[in-house]
């Protein structure tokens, strides 16, 4: 685990969720991995009290689960949920998009392709952390343009719970198999085809929860 950087400028607790955060959303952490708040602080270079308040933040999210007896573990959702879970992927996902194409330009384009060819490199090296990583990238900078905040939150909560699964599964299965959906969206983005676009998106969401219960079975 990566120490924050602690300039002052971000408070320690608020470096200390992002740092934890985003290794989630990379599929750092392994469904039903436990942790410990001294853990979490020593990994991190920090005191407890900034540890407690980034899990306490992250629980409230699902992110991580707190346990009976008291113990952070990264949650590790059932068929049924992870069923509900790709679903409302599969329903947000292609809105965030259409939403976002009337702010896509060229530039956002041409870095969204960069990701792309970044994705299609870790696809044939069967780098599952690194395809999960410019999965993330590649979806978070195009839903950015939407300009929906409140659907954004809730995507992200459910990528939250998702992430550790597809990173587990993929590291098991490998992603030689995966098709790349990234460029039918990109063909549809430069078409300016809102109903290609959201067919490309909710084709790429199906495929992860197809891979997810293949790898679950």
């Amino acid at each position: 685990m990566n120490a924050p950087r602690l300039d002052g400028q971000v408070p320690a607790h608020e470096a200390v969720y992002r740092a934890l955060r985003a290794q989630i959303l990379e599929g750092g952490l392994a469904p039903g991995a436990s942790l410990t708040l001294r853990g979490v602080a020593e990994g991190l270079g920090v005191s407890m009290t900034p540890a407690r308040e980034a899990v306490r933040r992250l629980v409230a999210e699902r992110a991580l689960a707190m346990t009976d007896t008291g113990r952070v573990q990264v949650p590790l959702p059932d068929a049924g949920a992870l069923d509900e879970l790709f679903r409302a992927r599969s329903l947000l996902e292609p809105e965030l998009a259409v939403r976002a194409l009337p702010g896509v330009d060229k530039p956002l384009i041409s870095a969204l392709r960069v990701i792309d060819d970044r994705l299609e490199e870790r696809l044939e090296a069967g780098d599952a952390a690194g395809y999960v990583r410019a999965n993330n990238a590649f979806h978070s900078l195009l839903y950015a343009r939407a300009n929906a905040p409140a659907l954004m939150a809730l995507v992200e909560s459910v990528w939250l719970q998702t992430s550790p699964v597809m990173r587990r599964v993929y590291g098991r299965i490998g992603t030689g198999s995966l098709i790349d959906y990234h460029e039918a969206a990109l063909e549809a983005l430069a078409a300016r085809d809102a109903d290609r676009l959201a067919a490309a998106i909710r084709s790429d969401v199906e495929q992860g929860a197809a891979l997810v219960r293949e790898g679950a079975a």
